[in-house]
């Protein structure tokens, strides 16, 4: 045990002598037929889940209530069936065969929602066994590193258990239980359960580059579980003035708090602190937030209301997925019908962060799972998994392979923008699933894994003279008419879009030109129909830095065409497409002598920055 200042009353023990008991003495008041709730992730008490299970001989149908533990779960053992059932909140690794054989049992729930069940009385609970800090000189004890529904478990059960263990750090916020509000408290003097996470790989960190780039200065954040969250805290270093709210603090955070990423000093609430429900992680953080200030531990009916956490400004959700279809339906909690982890607080803090002023709700996942062989982007969920995340409520989705954005799109780009974004040996089979499901309409197909512009991306723009110009997304096919275009302009006109002399175009820039995933790269032609045919006389596009989320926009206009604010329509209905891609503003480079598009930029209607150097203006324009 590391030395720490003592922040608990040492004569304790003689001051409550009368609640004090050994944990075999204390679990003997648990009678057969009792729901006894048992502490979350890493504060679980072992010994006197140890000897609740030791007790098994005296005790039947006996129900075990809990969140996510981390602990040993002996009670969960098929030996014990007739003793023990298992009914949890979040599936963890420790009951999920007992869950997935039948034996245990899942209530799938909002977290926020729990709290209520025990209140309500709709889920009444006869003990709960927990963990808390030895009680100071006002006689509080500490949650330490679950607060979440424990308090609210405590509050509520009949009996209360604790074990008080002098190694639990004492976490400051609504964060505290009386000690005369314990029945028993059983001394111990054992480590915590300690959770190293996984370092981050090379499909982690990129999918932690794109959710970065989503991330403003000055954004509040939430984090799910696992490896994912963990590359994205990687990908946000060189950010400032971040703040916290979340359920579970790692230790990952604290290197963003040390190097001054996390401050919380822009929050709307909690200004200056980081609110957390759960901590699951290392001694080392155990040590760090013990009697820390800069921390406010409060229960899930505070974390986890969406509603405060729509109260919070630029409120960014991270969490994570086990599969989505082309539809927009995230499944998080099972593995078709078997039973795999838990609702959480995804939903909690994706409404939340919808809600919230500048605020994004991401649902984060590699493209592929068990070594690649199988597409978490799929065109159905499979048979029996859950909706976790309805399609009314999904905004980003992030992959490897960039950031879909499906919030308002039609079920036809929230497919194209998903196949995207999904691994390449599957985008094929899911381009064809798409069209066979009448997703996507027939005449689109794939071309070199390029997926071709949808049709949503129509508009027109009727010119004074009574001219209708057609704009669409460029098509694979529009390659001669590209050529055609680039050879019947002039050579200042080229020269003001491609900034160099050019005297001829390349069959690879023309193709360039077509061939895009009209997400990371948009291309939008402006066409007229004459007698042989339609004619292409306009192109705007958008090429997207993933690590920014800004994207750099340029544009051509046949010379005849010119003047009569095509220019200017282009570039609002490309910030129009790029604003229903998530996408945070547009760079240009301009030559100073281009006075048309400099005007163009500047009448653009974003707030507009420019800088000039050498010849050329670069442009900011922020939506």
């Amino acid at each position: 045990m590391s030395e720490k200042k003592i922040s608990y009353d040492p004569q304790w023990q003689e001051q409550y002598a009368s609640q004090i008991a050994t944990s075999q003495e204390a679990v003997k008041e648990i009678r057969p037929g009792q729901r006894v709730f048992i502490g979350t992730g890493c504060a679980q008490p072992e010994e006197l889940v140890t000897a609740l299970t030791e007790h098994s001989s005296q005790l039947a149908d006996v129900q075990i209530v809990h969140l996510l533990t981390l602990g040993a779960a002996p009670y969960a053992d098929k030996d014990l069936a007739k003793h023990f059932s298992v009914n949890s909140f979040f599936i963890a690794a420790n009951v999920r065969d007992a869950i997935q054989e039948g034996v245990g049992d899942y209530t799938p729930i909002f977290l926020s929602d729990i709290p209520r069940l025990f209140s309500s009385g709709q889920l009444p609970l006869d003990a709960a066994l927990i963990q808390v800090t030895p009680p100071d000189e006002h006689g509080r004890c500490s949650l330490g590193i679950s607060i979440d529904i424990v308090k609210s478990a405590a509050a509520n059960a009949k009996l209360v258990i604790a074990e008080v263990n002098p190694r639990m750090p004492r976490t400051l916020g609504n964060s505290f239980i009386h000690a005369h509000d314990i029945d028993f408290l059983v001394p111990v003097d054992h480590p915590l359960i300690e959770v190293e996470w996984a370092e981050s790989t090379e499909e982690t960190a990129r999918i932690g580059e794109y959710v970065a780039a989503l991330v403003e200065d000055g954004s509040t954040i939430e984090l799910g579980i696992g490896g994912v969250p963990h590359g994205v805290l990687q990908g946000l270093k060189g950010k400032k003035h971040l703040g916290i709210h979340t359920e579970m603090f790692t230790d990952a955070m604290v290197d963003l708090i040390e190097e001054g990423v996390i401050d919380g000093s822009l929050k709307s609430l909690d200004r200056g602190k980081t609110v957390a429900s759960f901590v699951m992680g290392t001694q080392k953080l155990y040590d760090y937030i013990d009697n820390n200030p800069a921390f406010a531990f409060h229960p899930t009916e505070y974390v986890n209301d969406p509603f405060v956490i729509g109260r919070q400004n630029r409120m960014v959700a991270i969490n994570v997925a086990l599969e989505v279809d082309l539809t927009g339906q995230i499944c998080a909690d099972s593995l078709g019908t078997k039973f795999y982890s838990g609702i959480g607080g995804q939903v909690d803090f994706n409404r939340g962060a919808a809600r919230s002023e500048g605020g994004k709700a991401i649902i984060a996942m590699p493209s592929t799972a068990r070594n690649g062989t199988i597409s978490r982007i799929v065109p159905f969920l499979t048979p029996g998994a859950g909706v976790v995340t309805t399609r009314g409520d999904i905004h980003y989705v992030v992959t490897e392979y960039g950031v879909a954005y499906l919030h308002g799109k039609s079920v036809q780009e929230r497919a194209l923008a998903l196949i995207s974004i999904a691994h390449l040996d599957y985008r094929d089979e899911l381009l064809k699933e798409a069209i066979k499901a009448k997703y996507v309409r027939a005449e689109l197909s794939a071309v070199n894994d390029i997926i071709v512009g949808p049709q949503e991306l129509r508009t027109s723009f009727l010119l004074k003279e009574g001219a209708l110009v057609s704009f669409r997304a460029i098509h694979p096919t529009d390659a001669p008419r590209i050529r055609n275009l680039f050879y019947g302009v002039s050579a200042e006109t080229l020269y003001t879009r491609f900034m160099s002399r050019m005297k001829w175009i390349s069959s690879e820039q023309v193709r360039d030109f077509v061939y895009i995933d009209h997400r990371n790269e948009v291309a939008i032609v402006g066409t007229i129909e004459e007698a042989d045919g339609e004619h292409i006389i306009a192109v705007g596009r958008y090429y997207l830095d993933p690590k920014t989320n800004r994207a750099e926009v340029a544009f051509i206009v046949d010379d005849h065409w010119q003047g009569r604010g095509i220019g200017g329509f282009l570039l609002k209905h490309l910030i129009t497409i790029a604003k229903r891609n998530g996408i945070a503003g547009f760079t240009a480079e301009v030559l100073r002598e281009n006075r048309a598009m400099q005007t163009v930029f500047n009448h653009s209607g974003c707030h507009v920055e420019s800088q000039l150097k050498e010849g050329v203006y670069f442009f900011d324009l922020n939506f």
